[in-house]
């Protein structure tokens, strides 16, 4: 074949710290010809300048392509090639080429068949135009695309039961009304009442709490807010509202809820309320206001009367030991009590753990979820006697029966508290346990005040033999750091990346990843959520280790006989 022209012999480049600037293509015709005869390549001066040098004499056309073509367009570039050499026809294609300072760029390819007398196809030419910006352009944009559909629309998540906001991010709202002016914040309690027969169902307190919901939207202005703030507990903020205006607006509320006739397998509803004035940036905040509330509409169930005003928020340090004293009078009176999860080892199929979880025992509603109490409780530094009743229930558990491994869920407030670790080596040698029956489970890691006594706590259980995992990991930036910090066994997968996972592949990117960084730090991991086989078998895909969730077992009572008081 003759040599064009334009063709150039290559000199190695110059050594140079940084790679030169790539200038703009000329505005002649960059291209490429390829010959079968000798396998060989022929390019002109102006891809030269593109990619930054010519092809070697003796390179290969194999060898090129995967220099210069980039390698996720490798396929692409070959399949190109393979049609426009089969079907005879011109093909256009948009790869991405190398330079040889590493970086590279978009172009699109014109490919069109050199035919010999015969009819067969003797080779290719192919037609180079640099389009770089406009692929920069278009990948940014589905870049903003993907962003757009992959982050939450709105931090105002809703409660799944009644679609209100949830606790948290009604407590945001009232601190945002702080900030703005007074006004007053009212919490409801809803419940069945006695039918005189069998007494409460707590079966059905669900579908009465929606229905209070829904009447209860129905009758508050758009800019008061709703939100579910415990079991069968609703608050209501009454932003900017005047105090008269508001005891007004709350006792007609609580009215309606009791006035509400039955509904079908519902049964007619009571409701208990408790009103708590704020002023503008007091110093009781969402929480403190909270505590007060509920505490209001105990009153008022023990009074017998509908609603308990409170014209002045409780002092903070009356509060806390009000609070605490709440905490240790639940803590005499058996009011906590412990279920239990299965957890699944993947590989062996089989249970070889179970979490214990610890649940309030309501006077109307049997056990329910301690969200509510241990929030409260780590914010006012009572969290510590909580979770050493926790610790020494299971320890007693392992005790009654060798070979039970229990993960043990720990604030990351108690794990910096210097007293936790002579506590748990004093439990260990009264049950006489075996430590390997135990990981301790560090949950709210961006509580610990104390990195160095939870490092210290960590380093300890660790030399006894216990376990050490890490909860809601990829919840937060803090968890990495903590994988570096302390010696973690293991991880629980934030099950919000678990739920949807078959269904999202941002999850699974996502899911993948910790899995692969938990893997190079030597640490097992757990998925919880997992509620169907196809997620499962994805889960064993990824390389999970460990599996919990609705598809294992449902959190159950652990036996009381197993737990008796010592």
């Amino acid at each position: 074949m003759t040599v064009p022209e334009e063709r150039e012999r290559w000199s190695p480049a110059p050594p140079s710290a940084l790679p030169e600037p790539r200038q703009p293509a000329e505005d002649r015709a960059a291209w490429f010809t390829y010959s079968a005869a000798g396998d060989q390549i022929v390019w002109s001066a102006a891809l030269s300048a593109m990619l930054g040098r010519p092809p070697a004499e003796k390179e290969m056309t194999r060898q090129i392509l995967a220099r210069y073509v980039h390698r996720d367009d490798h396929a692409k570039a070959l399949g190109a090639i393979t049609e426009a050499w089969t079907s005879r026809n011109t093909v256009h294609t948009t790869v991405r080429l190398m330079r040889t300072d590493g970086g590279w760029f978009d172009v699109d390819c014109r490919l069109e068949p050199m035919m010999s007398p015969d009819g067969t196809v003797r080779g290719l030419r192919g037609t180079v135009q640099d389009v770089t910006h406009r692929e920069r352009t278009r990948r940014e944009n589905a870049r903003l695309t993907r962003r757009g559909e992959t982050v939450q629309a709105s931090l105002i998540e809703p409660d799944p039961a009644t679609g209100l906001l949830t606790r948290a991010r009604f407590a945001d709202e009232i601190d945002r009304a702080l900030r703005g002016s007074a006004g007053a914040v009212l919490v409801v309690r809803v419940q069945a009442e006695d039918d005189g027969e069998d007494g409460v169902r707590p079966e059905r307190n669900g579908e009465l709490l929606r229905r209070a919901a829904r009447l209860l939207e129905d009758r508050i202005p758009p800019e008061h807010l709703l939100g579910r703030v415990g079991p069968n507990e609703i608050g209501v903020l009454l932003a900017a509202a005047a105090w008269n205006t508001a005891h007004e607006h709350a006792r007609r509320l609580i009215d309606a809820l009791r006035s509400a006739p039955p509904a079908d397998r519902c049964p007619r509803a009571t409701a208990w309320g408790g009103l708590v004035r704020f002023e503008q940036d007091a110093e009781a905040g969402s929480h403190d206001l909270l505590i007060d509330a509920e505490q209001a509409w105990r009153q008022s169930r023990e009074l017998r009367r509908p609603l308990t005003l409170v014209a002045h928020p409780v002092p903070v340090r009356d509060r806390q030991g009000s609070y605490r004293s709440r905490v240790a009078d639940a803590l005499g009176t058996d009011r906590f009590t412990l279920y239990s999860q299965p957890i699944l080892e993947l590989q062996t199929n089989k249970v070889t753990r179970h979490e214990l979880l610890l649940r309030v025992i309501d006077e109307a509603d049997g056990p329910q979820s301690p969200i509510q109490v241990l929030d409260t409780a780590e914010r006012l530094d009572a969290i510590f006697d909580i979770d050493l009743w926790v610790v020494e229930r299971a320890m007693r558990l392992a005790a009654e029966e060798p070979g039970l491994c229990l993960q043990v869920n720990l604030s990351g407030r108690s794990v910096g508290d210097p007293r936790l670790t002579a506590e748990v080596e004093k439990l260990l040698d009264r049950y006489a346990v075996d430590p390997a029956q135990l990981t301790f489970e560090i949950t709210e890691t961006a509580l610990i005040g104390n990195l160095s006594e939870a490092r210290r706590f960590a380093d300890r259980v660790r030399d006894l033999g216990c376990g050490l995992a890490l909860d809601d990991f990829g919840s937060g930036y803090a968890s990495f750091r903590y994988l570096r910090l302390f010696p973690i066994d293991l991880v629980k997968i934030d099950g919000e990346y678990v739920v949807d996972l078959v269904d999202n592949p941002q999850d699974q990117v996502l899911v993948r990843a910790l899995v692969q960084v938990c893997q190079a730090y030597g640490i097992h991991t757990v998925a919880e959520f997992v509620q169907d086989e196809p997620t499962l078998r994805m889960l064993r895909e990824l390389g999970v280790d460990y599996v919990q969730g609705y598809l294992i077992g449902r959190p159950s009572p652990v036996p009381p006989g197993r737990l008796h008081n010592a």
